[in-house]
């Protein structure tokens, strides 16, 4: 199998955005879970595929459901 050089991966598109979500709740666990890996890290943008509005989002609800125990800081 030949491999082509230079060909990038195609970019990932936001699914808030294509949902047309305007705001994240923190309450919403099950949908934050899918940008936490599983030690407990907030996945970054380009591996979340998230546009810069929806990620700075994502980061807001994760840390508010952090301090009020719906998720974990770490996984131990």
């Amino acid at each position: 199998m030949k491999r082509e050089r230079g060909r990038r991966p195609r970019k990932r598109v936001c699914s808030f955005c294509v949902d047309k979500v305007e705001s994240l709740d923190y309450k919403e666990t099950h949908k934050l879970r899918k940008y936490v890996t599983e030690r407990g890290k907030i996945l970054p943008r380009r591996i979340s595929g998230n546009c810069a509005k929806h990620q700075r989002q994502v980061t807001v609800a994760i840390k508010r459901a952090r301090s009020i125990a719906l998720l974990p800081y770490s996984v131990e």
